[in-house]
């Protein structure tokens, strides 16, 4: 079966096996903006932060071994708060979502090193490892429909 939101329309065929009211909120007109809000929420309110308080976002890059902090910090800040209005406009949402991909997964070789740790510790960092891989699979579904959007 085909995927369903397609341009935030759903494939007649997805809804024989889905229950009404899952399909009323589906279709609710402002679910697919909500989603990728939340979807792309925790950069903006990292970047946010970033922004806030500069000097932390440095250590925080310095931390995890990001030379120059500064500049990490700056690309960071960046992709985090241009990437998420990419997404949620529905502009160029391939470049946005794909610098947030990109900087997840240099967050997770850097961050959540599972690979070296044991016990407790190597579990939470497992567990945070793939939650961000979810979070790429997500950017990258939200990349395909827009994509999927624009051709038909």
């Amino acid at each position: 079966m085909r995927w369903a939101a397609l341009a935030g329309q759903f494939d007649m065929n997805a809804r024989a096996d889905t229950p009404g009211w899952v399909w009323s909120v589906l279709a609710w007109p402002w679910m697919w903006h909500a989603a990728r809000l939340a979807l792309v929420s925790a950069y903006i309110i990292g970047g946010l932060t970033k922004l806030s308080d500069f000097s932390a976002a440095i250590a925080e890059q310095e931390h995890f071994g990001l030379y120059p902090g500064w500049l990490w910090a700056a690309l960071a800040l960046t992709v985090e708060l241009g990437g998420s209005l990419l997404v949620i406009s529905g502009r160029f949402v391939w470049f946005g979502a794909g610098g947030l991909g990109v900087l997840t997964a240099v967050a997770m070789a850097t961050a959540n090193s599972f690979w070296i740790m044991t016990g407790h510790e190597r579990f939470m960092e497992l567990n945070a490892f793939f939650e961000h891989l979810g979070l790429i699979a997500g950017l990258v579904l939200v990349s395909m429909q827009a994509a999927h959007a624009k051709a038909g």
